[in-house]
């Protein structure tokens, strides 16, 4: 141990799957060379290697029903151990597997907090609340988060402790687990004349629980801990309170030795991926350069180019992006007919680069790029022949405009093989980030009407899918993170189970019905959980023009939402869409009828801002106050005709 206190230590641990992911087993074996005995508690069974892991890096685990939450945990513990035993420390620590940590050393935190004069300490500490947020009444006191506290002699000693948790009313919900402990075991013992403090101070940053509103600044102050929630938190939530998760990451980046992958394997079993990827901001917008020196020899492995070549005059177009990746890679071809197979190879033999070509001609055109890559390449990657592979295929999307058709290709394949050094930079991205197994251009949303429908029909497949696939994640509710269009750059390893899945090619609708519903379109909207299944993130990549173009698009869209909708947060706002959509939409039956061809002109701006005005009142009216809206109905039909008489007279 490293230091002269004697502590012992109770880790309350729960994971529905069984599982104490490496995480645990980490910090675990940090905190003891502080703590002299370590009670591990799991609130439910553990996988056999999980039970092997931790039992190398505790004195004791028990394993009991999931019951108490944490706080049961800490009870059983305790019970373990013996409340005469356990006076017999300088410090007893119960802590939980709710962080991730240290991010830095146990060791600064511990020698600040030993020269600090207190009977319990806390890693960090919840502002004072009035009204109590979880109950809309009364006060919820200042207090120490539960999820690491340290109680000293005096109070392990005292009769009050062994009271207090022999008197801990039963403990059913999550909330009770805050109410009747985590807020009232601070105060109870303060109120008894026990001093209490906190490493990590909510006055210094202002805010009620900096350990996760500050999430940035507190690894700035180099905060040993790192809370999970923020990585699957409701990211409205994390909007609302300016909540900087991506800044942490970086700072931890910069300033830490805490491999990142031990989050990464935690967190995507847990999280929805939509929620996750926003949340940790997994976005990168990579210049046409390559960022690191070009002295920097990388290997990136062995890498290939896998590509569905059904319109062969677009074949030079892919070739000369291709050209784009450094170093040799393999060109794998499909297509369905052998005059094209021909061509294909003809091209490939002139173009530098390509170590290996191969061409291979699909049985059938049901499933398309889909059924081309799942079976007719399967055997090339469903073993770890390739490091690497970008995928892509000849692009036309005939049942569009030309124009959409062109935008949506150009979406996919500059964002990613828009130059080489842009592609140097997507290689470097995976060869230093072992977590990412999958690159996707972000979701086409210009032209496109995907934003929150992305789903479409196939999401019932989907599922179906991933339960024949043994796929256990959870699906995001509106718009899945995926390979829209079914390019991306992938490791095989991390689609592992969609290659080892023998596919027939009835399996896929037979041509022309490659349609929503299909296993073709499912397994679009698969893979990037295929990939969060298998432990690997799924990072979206972006040129700097797409990256300005679809942003600058993408809020002027958002702001012309907003801007029909009545004046408040993001967070009320969409509730109150909700709550229009759970009420039928009432007031819009008659909408689509009524509005204008996208095509026709525009109001003028008087009459544009009246029509508005006069759309938005009513329809917030007619549905939150009906007697309202009757009474008011004069006003609105004078504002109505205002606005098309404001349509009569001159443009202002």
């Amino acid at each position: 141990m490293s230091s002269a206190l004697r502590r012992a230590a109770v880790f309350s641990l729960y994971n529905e799957r069984g599982i104490a992911d490496d995480y645990v087993v980490f910090l675990l074996t940090k905190l003891r060379e502080f703590v002299e005995r370590i009670i591990v508690v799991s609130n439910g069974n553990l996988s056999k290697n999980s039970e092997v892991a931790v039992e190398k890096v505790c004195d004791q685990l028990i394993i009991r029903e999931n019951e108490g939450f944490d706080v049961g945990g800490y009870k059983a513990g305790m019970e373990a151990i013996g409340f005469d035993r356990i006076s017999e420390y300088d410090e007893l620590i119960l802590l939980n597997d709710t962080c991730y940590g240290p991010l830095f050393p146990f060791s600064e935190m511990f020698s600040e907090m030993e020269g600090r004069n207190c009977d319990f300490w806390g890693s960090g500490a919840h502002w004072e609340m009035t009204p109590n947020p979880f109950t809309g009444t009364g006060n919820l006191p200042r207090h120490l988060t539960a999820n690491f506290i340290a109680i000293r002699k005096d109070m392990l000693k005292s009769r009050a402790f062994k009271r207090y948790w022999k008197n801990l009313p039963e403990i059913k919900t999550y909330f009770d687990a805050i109410l009747l402990h985590e807020s009232q075991f601070t105060k109870h013992f303060t109120d008894l004349g026990y001093i209490a403090d906190s490493y990590v101070d909510p006055d210094k940053y202002g805010t009620r629980y900096p350990a996760f509103i500050n999430v940035d600044e507190t690894v700035v102050d180099r905060f040993p801990l790192l809370k999970r929630r923020p990585f699957f938190h409701d990211p409205m939530f994390l909007e609302a309170e300016g909540i900087d998760l991506p800044r942490a990451l970086r700072v931890l980046k910069e300033t830490s030795d805490y491999d990142f992958n031990l989050i990464w394997r935690n967190v995507l079993r847990t999280s929805e991926l939509r929620y996750l990827n926003t949340n940790a901001a997994l976005m990168s917008v990579l210049p046409d350069v390559r960022t690191e020196s070009d002295e920097v020899a990388v290997g990136y492995g062995k890498v290939a180019v896998c590509a569905h070549i059904y319109y062969t005059d677009m074949l030079d177009e892919i070739l000369a992006l291709t050209e784009n990746i450094p170093g040799h890679y393999d060109f794998i071809a499909t297509t369905d007919t052998p005059e094209k197979k021909a061509e294909i190879e003809v091209a490939l033999a002139k173009r530098p680069g390509i170590e290996k070509a191969i061409v291979r001609i699909v049985e059938q055109n049901r499933g398309r790029d889909m059924s081309s890559l799942f079976i007719s390449l399967r055997d090339l990657f469903v073993d770890d022949q390739y490091d690497l592979v970008c995928r892509l295929h000849t692009k036309k999307s005939p049942q569009v405009s030309p124009a959409r058709s062109s935008l949506f290709k150009r979406h996919l394949l500059e964002n990613l093989l828009n130059t080489r050094g842009y592609v140097q930079n997507v290689l470097d991205m995976f060869h230093n980030n072992p977590s990412v197994g999958l690159a996707v251009p972000p979701i086409v949303h210009i032209s496109y009407p995907t934003l929150g429908q992305a789903w479409f029909a196939n999401r019932p497949k989907v599922e179906e899918l991933a339960r024949q696939l043994k796929i256990n994640v959870k699906f995001d509710p509106d718009t899945p993170v995926a390979a829209y269009g079914t390019m991306f750059w992938f490791r095989p390893r991390a689609l592992r189970k969609l290659f080892e899945r023998k596919w027939k090619w009835e399996e896929f609708n037979a041509e022309p019905h490659h349609i929503d519903g299909g296993l073709a379109h499912a397994l679009e909207r698969l893979i990037a959980y295929a990939a969060q299944d298998a432990g690997y993130t799924t990072q979206h990549i972006m040129c700097a023009h797409q990256a300005a173009h679809n942003y600058t698009m993408l809020e002027f869209k958002l702001q012309r939402l907003i801007c029909l909708l009545p004046p408040g947060d993001f967070q009320w706002q969409c509730q109150m869409v909700l709550d229009w959509k759970i009420a039928g939409y009432p007031g819009a039956d008659h909408l689509s009828a009524s509005l204008p061809s996208p095509m026709a002109p525009r109001p003028t701006s008087v009459r544009r801002a009246l029509a508005e005005l006069n759309f938005a009142i009513k329809s917030s009216l007619k549905f939150r106050s009906p007697i309202v809206f009757k009474m008011l109905r004069p006003i609105y039909r004078g504002m109505a005709s205002v606005a098309k008489a404001g349509g009569r007279g001159k443009n202002v």
